[in-house]
């Protein structure tokens, strides 16, 4: 039998004066229903002013079959000018799971004449167990768009192989960032280690859309 939790409430932690520090302005918080329950939100990081989240990789776990799984530990953002140009130093991801390993970074449409930013998402989820292995969030996609571009045009989907985590359910996908905005931070929610009882690792994570 795995042991109860502390369990902390989305609407505290994200709406609740003050508890947010952003070292940037945003126009927009896009969050799912579906999200995790187990563990503490962490502060919010945010891509430098004048940048924006142009890629991302995920750390993931993979199935442990007989051991606990946590599936999904962390996500990093990776962050561009809006000519798309990165610097391989502006990554964010708030706070991670210790588990599992990197993947190898995807990232949207970038040419000579345009580039594209994350906009929107959708997060993979496996409900509570009971006395069963819980793992929480599992996976998640991205849309694209180029900057400026109307929301509901030229959004692509983009995402990593497979495509989907091993368990779970997909929510249906957030809103999109404006027109002229695009993604440009991010906060996670993340049980800490458990010991010998079950971890979760990373159970939810919000977006913030930039000008």
């Amino acid at each position: 039998m795995f042991p109860t939790r502390f369990l902390l409430f989305n609407s505290f932690v994200i709406l609740c004066g003050g508890f947010i520090l952003s070292s940037r302005d945003y126009s927009k918080i896009l969050r799912v229903p579906n999200g995790g329950q187990y563990g503490y939100w962490s502060q919010a990081e945010f891509c430098p002013l004048g940048t924006y989240a142009s890629g991302y990789s995920l750390k993931i776990e993979p199935n442990q079959f007989f051991g606990d799984d946590t599936a999904l530990n962390a996500i990093r953002l990776l962050c561009s000018d809006k000519q798309g140009h990165r610097n391989i130093t502006h990554q964010i991801s708030s706070v991670q799971g210790p588990y599992g390993s990197w993947s190898k970074e995807e990232v949207c449409l970038q040419s000579y004449d345009v580039s594209s930013f994350l906009t929107a998402f959708q997060l993979q989820v496996e409900p509570p167990q009971g006395a069963g292995d819980d793992t929480m969030a599992n996976f998640v996609h991205f849309k694209c768009r180029p900057f400026g571009d109307d929301p509901a045009l030229n959004e692509t989907i983009l995402t990593l192989a497979p495509g989907h985590g091993s368990w779970g359910t997909w929510s249906n996908w957030t809103e999109s960032c404006d027109a002229n905005e695009a993604i440009c931070g991010i906060q996670t929610k993340v049980e800490q280690v458990q010991g010998s009882d079950d971890d979760t690792a990373l159970n939810d994570v919000v977006f913030y859309c930039c000008e």
